[in-house]
């Protein structure tokens, strides 16, 4: 029987939380959060063990990451190698870890008819896996895969740069990933034989009395106990101590430097960071986020809204990082100007002034008062998540909270304490002070090197004296502590409106705009989510024209920032982007003072002006966005390439960073009126609104921009409605367009292998999406686990406006893209087959499976609405499409499945069309060389010019076609 089910303190939860909580610790000491939820869809499990990379032994770096891979093959219980994730996968779940510094993480979910056994089997893990010699070798290779694709990105760079420059015995030094040769070379040098170490370190660190289960199901609380008392009560307890790791990773050596280092991509940033006290230890006075609130904060007065007045900054972020038992940094994030990183020391120098602001005004209840009345209102009215999120949320943190606090941990400061707020404060010191400075810049001007990554970097010592000139002699600007925040949300009633409408309603249509309105009958919640779509056929008729719209978005959002940013630290959020026919702007959050922002919004589209000095910042900063898209992952620059062969009247990115240099402030000028010269809005409400006042918002914006006697836009004309139309590719043909990666660095090839189907339609969506469920599993196992091709291993569904089909998505360094290409066609070869061979009862399975994942309710308002926008955007207007494709499921018959890969899938199938898109990597230079010269064989096509090929293509006609003119 459990131990310990009643000896704590109630669980605190939301007030409007429904499901149940349960405490319990097992006989092996085990600790587990039950969670009872009669609503749910899915149930989930997530194993959080206290034990990570800080525990690798010396020379086996990764170790731990390594473990958390295998663990997934096979068990003494379920030998059949893979079939944890098969499982898993033919019951519509997903199953997935991670491995950080001191924590081990692992976590399902799955459709609730199949929770029982897969629970047995994820059980096992932790009490007999197999750990055969046959996958070590294969799953070296995927972690070094894993770790190739990390190797040119900024952010692992720079992570390992911070740990680098650290007490080399502390284990925070470590590199905790692992590659071919700390798993393979090294050990093998020495002696050792990783699957041993593999196995001593399981059984020496893994132990019942460090692990914490959380477990989500929809069953009731003593039904969930006895199913978790069965499965999990073999795992071992050897009562291992919790491991701690004293002593501060950093000494006087490591504090009080100035480090230059060379990142990847263009721009410039600083950090800034201190060694300090872990907030976890004072988490209900919450000193890192009062500090964090007001270092970050964005309004009128603070450090960010200076150095940007300044033309110096377009970040700044605060808060605590590298957080562990034992020691934490505070760290500021600011990313530079061209023209502030000329002023590094003066930016520093600001941030210290600010911190003095900081030290003199005191520590203030009134702040720390208001940030905790938005904590609770954030806690108590938060959204419903994916059960695999919540799970391993709490999972992760009931090694450091009282149980009590397992769902609030740190979400709710409500002790205010002057000393311990100034204490971490008193820390944020030039003598403790770490500064990393990042900037292509230095290249060239550095004489060391990290070793794990390869990072260019040199090492200055500054001293407090330094640091007090740079004060002094920074700019006299007036920093000062943030207003009181207007936005704070205080009525949180929800709306009566009775209407219980299923799905979206066409609340009002008028030569201006359409208005599509969803009445809150799920979530009963006081939020709201307001989305409108400006099309303008002005602002994606040229490269130029697309860029310029981005950057009249980016000078709204940097216009708004100062008095918004006070909204969204409410919880009211919001954005302004372009897209492919003109822009759009997104609230949501509290509806309480919604319409404020959004008229602010609109007044702000009304007047636009261009300002000069923030013109040439965002331009800046859309020119690096631009030429850092050559640094992008292969497999995401093969997405780009198969959008841009796939979809009608989109512009190259080169063609727009062509642009670019060119564009002056005038440009803008004159552009935008011609822009919003012609528009139509279409317009998506939902939430705790009612329906009058959606009108009136509407009616408001429409009287603003189209009304008056100098009205800013027009109607469209009818020949003027834009639609989205994508190319049809011929029967029987598969094209292969092969190029070079854009950055001759990187030595990763990826592949798309995309398969067109058909234009949407119940049956054929269900055909398809049968199909990919069925295949996903098998491919990852056998591309991915058998023939290592690459960590970045997927086969999905597409949907291009309405056009659906599937795709591989490839990522690899060990063979290049045309050689994955045939694997691919190989491994479809071999799923025939297993098509055959499907039972009746399998195949029946499947489709219940497939019912189960297309009956899961949307878990918050985000997600409806991007249900439903889909629909609107794409012009499909199906709003029943759960419903219509469940009864198309209901009525498919195995043979038509079979049919339907025949014609469509299967390799050679006369009716096939097949987009091959191979990004060739530097490792696969003379292979594309090949590629490239090489005759196209029979029935296969090379498309050397994507603009020639786009434009001799027919087009699929366009669903919005139709109803355009509504």
């Amino acid at each position: 029987m459990a131990v310990g089910k009643e000896e704590v303190e109630e669980i605190v939860k939301a007030r409007t939380d429904k499901r149940e909580y349960r405490r319990i610790v097992l006989p092996n000491s085990l600790e587990v959060l039950l969670i009872s939820d009669p609503d749910t869809d899915k149930c989930a499990a997530s194993m959080d063990v206290s034990v990570g990379a800080f525990s690798d032994p010396d020379g086996l770096e990764g170790l731990a990451h390594f473990l958390e891979h295998m663990l997934f093959y096979a068990s003494e219980k379920y030998p059949l190698e893979d079939s944890y994730s098969k499982y898993i996968a033919e019951h519509g779940g997903r199953t997935n870890a991670y491995t950080s510094s001191e924590h081990t993480n692992y976590h399902f979910d799955i459709n609730v008819d199949a929770f029982e056994e897969a629970l047995d089997r994820f059980a096992q893990f932790f009490i007999k896996p197999l750990m055969s010699a046959d996958a070590t070798m294969r799953e070296i290779k995927a972690v070094d895969s894993e770790n190739q694709k990390n190797l040119l990105s900024d952010g692992w760079r720079m992570n390992q740069l911070q740990k680098h420059l650290s007490v080399a015995d502390h284990p925070y030094h470590k590199f905790s990933t692992g590659n071919w040769d700390t798993l393979e070379v090294r050990p093998k040098a020495k002696g050792l034989d990783t699957r041993s170490e593999l196995i001593t370190f399981y059984e020496e660190y893994y132990s019942a009395n460090v692990m914490h289960l959380v477990i989500y199901g929809k069953e009731n609380l003593d039904k969930i106990q006895g199913l978790v008392e069965d499965k999990f009560k073999e795992i071992r307890n050897i009562d291992r101590d919790c491991l701690r790791f004293a002593g501060e990773p950093c000494t006087s050596e490591h504090l009080q430097i100035l480090v230059r280092a060379v990142p990847i991509k263009e721009g410039h940033a600083l950090r800034v960071a201190w060694p300090i006290t872990p907030e976890i230890h004072h988490y209900k006075e919450g000193p890192c986020r009062y500090l964090g609130h007001l270092i970050g904060h964005e309004g009128e007065g603070s450090l960010y809204y200076i150095l940007k007045t300044l033309g110096w900054a377009t970040g700044l972020s605060a808060g605590e990082v590298d957080s562990t038992f034992d020691f934490s940094f505070f760290r500021v994030d600011i990313d530079l100007t061209d023209a502030g990183h000329e002023h590094m020391q003066d930016i520093v120098g600001l941030l210290f002034k600010y911190i003095s602001v900081l030290q003199q005004s005191g520590i203030c209840k009134w702040i720390f008062d208001e940030l905790s009345a938005v904590c609770e209102t954030k806690f108590h009215y938060q959204d419903k998540i994916q059960p695999i999120s919540y799970v391993v949320s709490i999972s992760a943190n009931m090694q450091k909270y009282p149980p009590k606090d397992w769902l609030v941990r740190s979400s709710l400061p409500s002790n205010f304490s002057t000393d311990i707020i100034q204490m971490v404060l008193n820390k944020l010191s030039p003598n403790n002070v770490r500064i990393f400075w990042e900037s292509k810049k230095f290249e060239g001007q550095t004489n060391m090197v990290e070793p794990w990554y390869g990072t260019a970097y040199s090492i200055e010592k500054i001293t407090g004296p330094m640091i007090q000139e740079w004060i002094v002699s920074s700019p006299n600007e007036n920093l000062h502590l943030p207003a009181p925040n207007v936005f704070i949300p205080t009525d949180l009633s929800l709306k009566s409106d009775h209407e219980k409408a299923k799905y979206p309603v066409l609340l009002r249509k008028s030569p201006y705009s359409t208005l599509w309105h969803k009445p809150d009958t799920m979530f009963f919640t006081p939020k709201a989510y307001v989305k409108i779509v400006f099309t303008c056929p002005h602002a994606s008729d040229s490269p130029e024209a697309e860029v310029l719209t981005n950057i009249f978005t980016q000078l709204l959002m940097d216009y708004l920032n100062e008095f918004a940013y006070y909204a969204q630290v409410a919880g009211l959020n919001y954005g302004i982007s372009h897209t492919d026919s003109g822009f759009q702007v997104i609230l949501a959050g509290y509806n309480h003072k919604l319409r404020i922002l959004l008229e602010t919004v609109v007044e702000k589209i009304a007047s636009f002006e261009v300002k000069a000095d923030r013109f040439s910042v965002i331009k800046e900063i859309v020119t690096k966005e631009y030429q850092n898209f050559k640094f992008r992952q292969p497999y995401e620059q093969a997405m780009y390439y198969c959008s841009l062969i796939l979809q009608d009247h989109t512009w190259p990115w080169m063609e727009e960073l062509d642009v670019l240099p060119h564009l002056k402030v005038e440009d803008l000028a004159k552009f935008v009126p011609m822009m919003l010269s012609r528009a139509f809005l279409e317009c998506y409400t939902a939430g705790n609104l009612e329906r009058n006042e959606a009108e009136s918002m509407i009616q408001h914006i429409e009287d603003v921009l189209f009304k008056g006697s100098n009205p800013i836009c027009q109607p469209l004309f009818p020949s003027q409605h834009l639609t989205n139309r994508v190319v049809k590719l011929e029967k029987g043909k598969s094209y292969f367009y092969p190029v070079e990666g854009l950055n001759p660095s990187d030595e990763n090839s990826a592949l798309i292998h995309y398969i067109q189907v058909h234009r949407d339609d119940f049956m054929l969506n269900v055909k398809l999406h049968l199909f990919a469920l069925i295949a996903k599993q098998p491919a990852f196992h056998q591309l991915r686990s058998v023939e290592q091709l690459g960590y970045i291993t997927a086969l999905l569904q597409r949907n291009d406006c309405g056009i659906r089909g599937a795709q591989f998505i490839i990522q690899s360094t060990v063979k290049d893209p045309a050689h994955i290409d045939l694997r691919a066609e190989e491994f479809l070869k071999a799923f025939e087959s297993k098509l055959y061979e499907m039972t009746n009862e399998e195949f029946k399975s499947n489709v219940n499976v497939l019912i189960d994942m297309k009956l899961e309710k949307h878990k918050n308002l985000r997600e409806e609405a991007a249900f439903y926008w889909r629909e609107i955007s794409d012009g499909t207007l199906k709003f029943d499409r759960i419903e219509s494709e469940i009864a198309a499921l209901r009525q498919l018959t195995q043979q038509e499945l079979i049919d339907f890969f025949n014609e469509h899938i299967k390799v050679g199938a006369p009716h096939k069309r097949t987009l091959s898109v191979r990004v060739y990597g530097n490792s696969h230079s003379s292979e594309y060389k090949i590629d490239k010269s090489s005759p196209a064989q029979a029935s296969s096509v090379k498309i050397d010019d994507i603009f020639s090929f786009r434009r001799s293509q027919p087009l699929y006609g366009s669903f919005k076609g139709n109803h355009v003119k509504l």
